[in-house]
């Protein structure tokens, strides 16, 4: 399993949202740059990142720290906020973002998504934000009415490369992943699975390893110290070098 720390950049640094609230914020860095590079030489072989100003703008908002991780760090960088079009995808994966996380645009245009995951086959990630089953957009700062599951459906057959899923009630709150709805889409769907929201400790890692996910995003915790990224890795059972698809 693979285990993807998280920088998220608002206003240019790294922070912490709690359940995705933009008023209950921790900043944990002013330099993103420097983190990654904190991260990579802990044993990190991934990152992902989330622009957290462009998720509710409808565009990137802070290029600037990204370009700035992408030259600090020689590992895969996932990205995802406020990528909703053609020109957003390929100016991201032209400044060398590996892959990209599509939330919002995905929902609202499915038959974009289906013709961009087909232009950039395994460049492309499915980001799916649930806040009690059912898919957040705009930032977090909307509910439709489409679950979860229902949405990751709908590209099954596509060349997405992962599904991100995020459960909003856990995310930032250090309580552990939402293993009951985790276990139900690893049965349910093909896609690979990465979880993301509340995973906090060795044991969260170990049990998510066993369902099996494909990955772990871990922010919080890292930052705070609850786990260490080697503790981390060691209990993914990460090895050098694992590809990232």
């Amino acid at each position: 399993m693979q285990i993807w720390p998280a920088i998220d950049l608002r206003g240019g640094r790294c922070v912490r949202l709690q359940q995705g609230d933009y008023n209950r914020e921790t900043v944990f860095g002013e330099d993103p740059a420097a983190v990654a590079r904190q991260f990579v030489d802990a044993g990190a072989e991934f990152l992902h990142i989330v622009d957290l100003d462009g998720a509710r703008a409808g565009c990137p908002e802070n290029l600037d720290s990204i370009r700035a991780i992408r030259a600090a760090v020689d590992v895969p960088c996932q990205l995802g906020g406020g990528i909703r079009g053609d020109e957003t995808v390929g100016q991201l994966l032209d400044l060398g973002i590996d892959r990209l996380v599509i939330g919002t645009r995905g929902l609202e245009d499915p038959h974009w998504l289906r013709h961009a995951a087909r232009k950039h086959p395994d460049r492309l990630v499915l980001g799916v934000d649930a806040r009690d089953g059912m898919v957040a957009t705009h930032g977090w700062l909307s509910t439709s009415g489409t679950a979860a599951i229902e949405l990751i459906d709908m590209f099954a057959d596509e060349p997405l490369a992962a599904v991100v899923y995020t459960d909003i009630a856990q995310d930032g709150m250090l309580a552990g992943p939402n293993f009951a709805a985790l276990t139900k889409l690893v049965g349910a769907v093909r896609l690979p699975i990465i979880a993301s929201g509340g995973v906090t400790t060795v044991d969260d890692v170990r049990r998510l390893a066993a369902l099996p996910v494909a990955g772990a995003i871990i922010g919080r915790a890292l930052y705070e110290g609850r786990i260490t990224l080697p503790e981390a890795l060691a209990a993914a059972g990460c090895t050098k070098g694992s590809p990232i698809g």
